[in-house]
């Protein structure tokens, strides 16, 4: 029972939509140019009361599109080796990089009652752009995110804590964040949907959401 009524509310929080945070690393900032190497999801739940939680993690090598632009400072920034012989061995190819991060996202999609996903991200523009030129490139009939919608983290973070850079509004927030170990897209997501998280259930838990649902319900009740 506490898992179907977990899934109606997630359903209710963002009108049918699933947020679902995503990073990407990639080899500079033109999205129609430049490679897309790493990208990650993390998959969000909620439970009975309401409180929104991170679920699942996926993360990819992606092989560099055929004729697609690698900036050197994109590298030397995210510490990304192309010729790591471990990174060759894993790598996937955009197309079936995406097929595999779709593929549990649609699921989340259904098992939470929603009707599409939306991308969730830090700076989520940038991220937003190099998903579908990467959707696009690989004819990617129909993405399971919204295809302009998104959820900005950035921009929350600095109306919530007055930070925008993510280690210092996760840290704003109480969560740890290791410098060495950010720019790999895995541990970028997973700080972002911690963020998200606390900041969706911080306005809860101020009365926010569950306040103006009722609000809502009263309206439509007369």
């Amino acid at each position: 029972m506490s898992e179907a009524i977990a899934r109606d509310l997630m359903a209710q929080r963002f009108r049918s939509y699933l947020p679902v945070v995503i990073d990407l690393e990639t080899g500079g900032f033109n999205a129609q140019r430049d490679a897309l190497l790493e990208i990650a999801a993390v998959t969000l739940t909620m439970d009975s009361d309401g409180n929104l939680l991170p679920d699942d993690t996926y993360s990819y090598h992606i092989q560099p599109f055929e004729g697609a632009n690698v900036e050197q400072s994109a590298l030397d920034f995210t510490g990304i080796n192309l010729d790591d012989p471990l990174r060759k061995q894993v790598a996937l190819s955009e197309a079936d990089a995406l097929g595999e991060i779709f593929k549990p996202i649609r699921k989340s999609v259904k098992a939470h009652n929603c009707s599409r996903a939306i991308l969730v991200g830090h700076n989520a523009a940038f991220d937003h752009g190099f998903l579908n030129a990467a959707s696009a490139r690989c004819n990617v009939k129909r993405s399971p995110f919204h295809p302009f919608s998104s959820f900005d983290t950035a921009t929350l973070a600095g109306f919530v804590y007055g930070q925008t850079v993510l280690a210092r509004a996760c840290r704003a927030a109480g969560i740890e964040f290791d410098n060495k170990a950010a720019h790999s897209a895995r541990y970028d997501t997973e700080r972002t949907a911690e963020l998200f998280c606390t900041m969706v259930n911080r306005y809860k838990d101020l009365g926010g959401w569950r306040l103006a649902q009722q609000e809502q319900d009263l309206d439509i009740a007369e």
